[in-house]
């Protein structure tokens, strides 16, 4: 069976974040598990702030079809967020509602959603770890219709979770992040 391709999403632009951090030892251990990974950046895919009134005047901004189709390339995706006020940031709420107003060819609204695999992931340096954001990025992408597999990792304390390489240093969040990877690997290839 081919290599499965998952397309690893940071929802954080920020210098030195926690969340990127995470997302780089994600695409790691996709890497070990032979997943072929994309990772991108949302800053190359800059959107205005989703408004009705502008996507019926200008329709969907072109970063949001070319993220589609980024998308819809792939047989999964993980999405690493940072935690806003217990929810989600507006960079990742903003991108999904984007996304989700394509209609492509013969592709109806939201049809990128379908058909993939989702993973979610957060750090935080509380102890919860952004679960509460989890469970905000759960129930929008429910909402989407995708696909989220149960196993998420929700990293506290992430101000000491990375080693001087960047690596995450606890086993039992090696662990987690095993099993997320695992378990997206393994829906994605049963979604093909």
């Amino acid at each position: 069976m081919a290599a499965p391709k998952i397309l690893v999403i940071p929802g954080s632009l920020r210098t030195g974040s926690l969340n990127a951090k995470l997302a780089a030892a994600a695409v790691d251990e996709l890497v070990r598990a032979d997943a072929e990974v994309t990772r991108i950046s949302l800053g190359d895919f800059p959107l205005p702030i989703y408004d009705g009134d502008l996507e019926a005047s200008s329709g969907v901004p072109k970063h949001a079809l070319n993220l589609k189709r980024m998308m819809a390339a792939q047989d999964g995706v993980l999405i690493v967020t940072p935690e806003y006020n217990s929810s989600l940031p507006p960079l990742v709420k903003n991108t999904i509602d984007w996304v989700s107003r394509v209609t492509d060819g013969q592709e109806g609204r939201g049809h990128v959603f379908r058909g993939r695999a989702f993973a979610i992931a957060a750090a935080s340096n509380g102890r919860l770890g952004g679960t509460r954001c989890l469970e905000a990025l759960r129930l929008v992408l429910s909402a989407c219709r995708a696909l989220v597999i149960p196993s998420q990792l929700a990293l506290s304390h992430a101000d000491d979770a990375y080693d001087e390489m960047d690596r995450l240093k606890h086993p039992a969040d090696i662990a987690a992040m095993q099993s997320m990877v695992r378990q997206l690997i393994d829906v994605a290839q049963q979604m093909k």
